[in-house]
């Protein structure tokens, strides 16, 4: 079974080498979030307030200044593959 990676809309390039990877990609505001391995963010409005609601137990991985390989790699780490 994939691993499911929610990943912001914006980050697109990353989207498409997760997909051609064999991941299974939903949007970071899915319903389906709940059930993902791991989120991906752009990491431009991050916790600016200082606040969270995160509503699942998923690691999360900022990729700015990422490259769709790196991030791959970090998710590997992190989630395996």
């Amino acid at each position: 079974m994939p691993k499911r990676i929610a990943v912001e809309s914006r980050l697109t390039p990353i989207r498409q080498h997760l997909q051609q990877n064999g991941y299974e990609v939903v949007d970071l505001d899915s319903e389906q979030i709940t059930e993902c391995d791991c989120c991906v963010i752009s990491g431009s409005d991050e916790n600016v307030m200082g606040m969270q609601d995160i509503e699942i137990d998923a690691p999360v991985i900022n990729a700015h200044g990422l490259t769709p390989e790196e991030v791959q790699q970090h998710i590997e780490a992190r989630v395996g593959r």
